[in-house]
């Protein structure tokens, strides 16, 4: 029974071999964890959408790489000449136009340059590549927190990159090409070359590009010879180089340098003690000759250059006819009246002021440069209403009558045309001289009829009037459009004894190496008023200040001569004036016409003149007026003086005229 038992299971195991493995030599598979399984399916995954991302920034890349500018030019300068403006003593007034100082090596330049820069704009300038990670991580963070974009992360060599070959533009375009231009550089130069590159091409405001032309603008030193101060103020410009530049806004500056400082000594590149040292040692600002107020002229001046030089492709020096201490006070004119309220504060007001020869001594175009470049003094084509008489009586002295020729004044109208007098009262017969200083309207209307509106437009164009002066009945009481500039230089002849002044401003022109380039000739003398109907003018003008409307234009001691205007409705309002060798024209009214309540010529323009005038000539021994010799006479005699014309006269005689007029009747 056993052997059997053991034959039986002996042929149970066989039988069990031949017909499939046993259970001892099947095993079940091995299953992977369901956790494992998925974190191998989501690796797959990730290593796939991180290679298609990789094909998508490849080719992003690219496409933006397609059109990088060209870095060939990286070490030239393409720019303007830059224009200096000097006054007729040679001060400097600005330079205009973008200035590039000379290269400079960082070897040259003191450490702490470079090394304020660093502190406040790239403290890991020397360990990135380019791009820091880390700076576009923090600045990701934080403008996602802000909900706008409140803090960049462009390293030197970006900034370098976007200065050189790109726009200003804040698009995803101009940063990747930012980006890649920014590895191109620390792959090509060195950090020191970056750093010298960076410092020679970024602008620090004031028109100046580059460490040198910054120092000689704001501190006028060779960058070279910075201080720790200096430089300190000059890497606080670059976050905003126009708000924050000295010229503009010092105390700002200050606290840019201040900030410049504190990053250098967190930056280890300063001890406390030199750091207290650096901000307790004065940072002055070169003097820089004019204020803000002279960019008019200097506007000016650069739109006239091309007329006398051609075209130029060099730094010039220009030196002109302005005067610093003239210009200082009329800008202080202007603004002290306007902030004492003599004129509305939406109103503008414009200045010029000349020499007996024509040359401008003084521009304001407009009470803030800042606010609007728009220069009135040349460009504002306004009516001068009472100020254009002067020229209908002279054609009166002209035409054969005298300051004390009587006039009536009185109520007329002429068609459907009534001339009116301020506040409508008259004064019944006057004479020229009273009529002129009262600034008589009919009066006026009445000379103008009697020796033709045409001979009173010949006369202002004669003596410098250039603008379109339209002949008609209106014409006495200034309806042609003028500008302040020729107004004010018509009536230079008034003030130099009867002769012609042409308009100037630019006395010399030579290049920065001195090779001149042009120089104004000394210009005949031209006589444009004979000399009794000058001397009869003059005496006049100098009426209207010592009795007449434009009294509030007196200077204590001195004899001064002029004549006030106001247009219809109160929109303009004039002054234009002049003592001894000084002449200046003012202008005040609104850039949209509009009314200015109840200022006239004679209170705020007039006001105005009497400041800059009287700031203008402190000291100077009073004379009194004389004819201007400073030309030699002209050999031709002086010029004829037509008749009256015939629709003047009603086809009287010059002498029915005089006749009439001695007998008392007035017209």
């Amino acid at each position: 029974m056993a052997r059997r038992s053991s034959k039986s299971s002996t042929a149970r195991k066989s039988k069990g071999r031949r017909g499939g493995p046993s259970r001892r030599s099947v095993r079940a598979p091995r299953r992977t964890p369901p956790r494992i399984s998925g974190y191998l399916m989501a690796l797959r995954h990730v290593a796939a959408a991180f290679s298609f991302l990789c094909l998508i920034g490849a080719a992003f890349i690219f496409y933006y790489a397609a059109d990088l500018p060209s870095t060939s030019g990286l070490w030239s300068v393409d720019r303007r000449p830059a224009v200096t403006v000097l006054d007729r003593r040679g001060e400097k007034i600005s330079v205009y136009g973008l200035t590039y100082g000379a290269p400079v090596r960082l070897a040259d330049l003191p450490p702490h340059v470079g090394q304020a820069v660093i502190a406040l704009e790239d403290r890991n300038f020397h360990h990135h590549v380019g791009v820091n990670p880390l700076s576009v991580l923090r600045a990701l963070l934080v403008n996602a927190k802000e909900g706008e974009i409140r803090q960049g992360a462009s390293t030197i060599t970006q900034q370098l990159a976007k200065n050189l070959f790109l726009s200003p533009e804040k698009t995803l375009k101009r940063k990747v090409q930012e980006a890649i231009l920014a590895l191109w550089l620390e792959a090509r130069f060195s950090k020191d070359e970056i750093l010298t590159l960076y410092l020679n091409r970024v602008y620090f405001g004031a028109g100046a590009y580059g460490i040198e032309a910054a120092a000689q603008r704001y501190f006028g030193v060779a960058a070279e010879d910075l201080s720790i101060g200096q430089s300190a103020v000059l890497a606080g410009l670059l976050k905003a180089p126009s708000r924050y530049a000295p010229t503009h806004s010092p105390e700002g500056a200050a606290g840019r340098g201040t900030m410049a400082l504190d990053a250098m000594v967190e930056a280890g590149f300063l001890t406390p003690r030199e750091r207290v040292l650096a901000a307790e040692a004065p940072v002055v600002l070169a003097a820089q000759g004019a204020s803000a107020g002279s960019a008019h002229f200097v506007d000016y001046v650069v739109a006239v250059l091309p007329d006398l030089i051609g075209a130029y492709d060099a730094d010039i020096i220009a030196r002109t006819s302005l005067d610093l201490s003239v210009q200082r006070a009329a800008e202080a004119a202007v603004l002290s009246a306007a902030a004492d309220g003599a004129f509305p504060a939406e109103a503008e007001a414009a200045f010029v002021a000349l020499d007996l020869q024509g040359g401008v001594t003084a521009m304001v175009g407009g009470r803030d440069y800042a606010a609007s470049q728009f220069n009135r003094a040349v460009n504002a084509r306004r009516q001068p209403g009472s100020a254009f008489k002067p020229f209908v009586y002279l054609a009166a002295l002209e035409a054969g009558f005298s300051p004390r020729s009587r006039v009536i004044d009185a109520p007329l109208t002429l068609g459907n045309w009534s001339p009116a007098n301020y506040r409508d009262k008259y004064y019944g017969k006057v004479t020229l001289t009273d009529a002129l200083a009262k600034s008589l309207n009919t009066a006026a209307v009445r000379v103008s009829e009697r020796v033709g509106p045409g001979r009173a437009a010949g006369a202002a164009r004669r003596l410098g009037v250039k603008s379109d002066v339209r002949v008609h009945r209106s014409l006495a009481l200034g309806v042609s459009e003028v500008t302040l500039l020729e107004l004010t230089n018509a009536y230079a002849p008034f003030a130099n004894g009867g002769y012609a002044a042409p308009v100037h401003a630019v006395l010399e022109v030579e290049t920065a190496e001195g090779r001149l380039l042009y120089e104004r000739a000394p210009q005949g003398a031209k006589r444009v008023i004979a000399e009794k109907n000058w001397r009869d003018i003059a005496k006049m003008l100098e009426v209207v200040v010592a009795e007449g409307t434009g009294r509030r234009a007196q200077l204590p001691g001195r004899t001064v001569a002029g004549k006030t205007g106001t247009t219809q409705g109160y929109r303009d309002a004039w002054f234009i004036g002049y003592a001894e060798d000084y002449i200046a024209g003012v202008w005040v009214g609104r850039d949209d016409n509009a009314p200015l309540g109840d200022v006239t010529g004679g209170r705020a323009p007039a006001e105005i003149w009497r400041r800059a005038a009287g700031a203008s000539l402190p000291g100077a021994p009073a004379r009194a007026l004389k004819p201007f010799v400073a030309y030699k006479e002209p050999s031709p005699a002086l010029q004829t003086m037509t008749a009256p014309t015939p629709a003047a006269s009603e086809g009287k005689t010059m002498e029915d005229l005089l006749a009439e007029i001695a007998g008392g009747e007035g017209f």
